[in-house]
């Protein structure tokens, strides 16, 4: 399936660059992310946006719940994610 390209806010062009490096093998939550994107209390934001990333360059699976929940994926759902994270050693 192929998704149309989308038009990025400044808020999700942040987002994306802090996504974008974390390391394999680590995690970050919705809110360190909305933290380090200049915007300390936009966790849900931050989720909203990495929602709409199809861009397998950021890593948006290794964005996790403060309380160790998955959280969304957009690609293959919380299973899928949680699969990833345990093959990069993350978890």
């Amino acid at each position: 399936m192929r998704h149309q390209p989308q038009v990025l806010t400044s808020f999700s062009k942040k987002v994306y660059a802090v996504v974008a490096k974390i390391p394999k093998g680590k995690t970050l939550t919705y809110g360190e992310v909305a933290k380090r994107a200049g915007a300390p209390n936009a966790a849900r934001a931050v989720g909203t946006a990495l929602s709409k990333n199809f861009d397998p360059k950021i890593p948006c699976h290794r964005v996790v719940r403060k309380d160790g929940g998955m959280g969304g994926y957009n690609r293959g759902g919380s299973r899928k994610k949680l699969g990833l994270l345990q093959k990069e050693g993350a978890l």
